[in-house]
C-alpha cells in the first residue's frame, strides 16, 4: 500500500472544507496510507513588505523541508507547475509504484506560495489550474484528485 503525505501550510477554517477533506481522507483509506500534516502559517503584518513576505515564505519552507518523509517523491503544488489530467496523475502514481517508490509527498504552501528551495527539492511541480485558488481549497481539490487517481487505477466507478 502506498504512503501518501500531504504537507499543508495553514489550518482549515471553514467547516465545508474540513468536512470535505475528512470525507476524502476516509475514502483514500481504501487505497493508501494517508498522513495529513498541517504546518503553521508564518504570520505577517497587514501590509507586509516584499522582504517580509520572502522571509515568511523561507521560514515556511524550512518547516516543509524538515517534514518531507525520507525517501518520498515530493510534489509541489504551485501555479507555474505542470497541469495533468486525472488520468495522467493516476499514471504518474502507478509508474512510481511500479518503480518501487511507495511514498509520495504533496506540498501545499501558504497564501504567499512556496519557497524556491522547496520547489527545487520536488520531483514534480504540479498546477491544478491556470486559475488561482485559495491554498485551503487546494487541499480539498488535491484530496479529491488523489481519490480519483486511485479510483482510476483500481477501475472503480467513481471516475467516469
Amino acid at each position: 500500500m502506498m504512503n501518501v503525505t500531504v504537507l499543508a501550510v495553514g489550518k482549515l477554517k471553514e467547516r465545508y472544507l474540513t468536512d470535505g477533506c475528512r470525507e476524502y481522507e476516509k475514502r483514500l483509506g481504501a487505497f493508501c496510507k494517508l498522513n495529513l500534516v498541517e504546518l503553521p502559517e508564518h504570520r505577517l503584518p497587514d501590509n507586509p513588505s516584499a522582504a517580509e513576505i520572502q522571509n515568511g515564505i523561507e521560514r515556511e519552507g524550512d518547516m516543509i523541508l524538515a517534514k518531507i518523509p525520507t525517501g518520498s517523491t515530493a510534489v509541489a503544488l504551485c501555479i507555474e507547475g505542470r497541469q495533468l489530467s486525472s488520468e495522467e496523475l493516476a499514471a504518474r502514481i502507478e509508474k512510481l509504484g511500479i518503480a518501487g517508490n511507495s511514498s509520495l509527498c504533496f506540498i501545499i504552501g501558504g497564501s504567499w506560495g512556496l519557497s524556491e528551495r522547496v520547489k527545487e527539492r520536488c520531483a514534480l511541480r504540479l498546477s491544478m489550474s491556470r486559475m488561482t485558488f485559495p491554498h485551503q481549497l487546494a487541499r480539498l481539490l488535491l484530496l479529491e484528485q488523489l481519490y480519483r487517481a486511485f479510483s482510476i487505477l483500481n477501475h472503480s466507478k467513481y471516475h467516469k
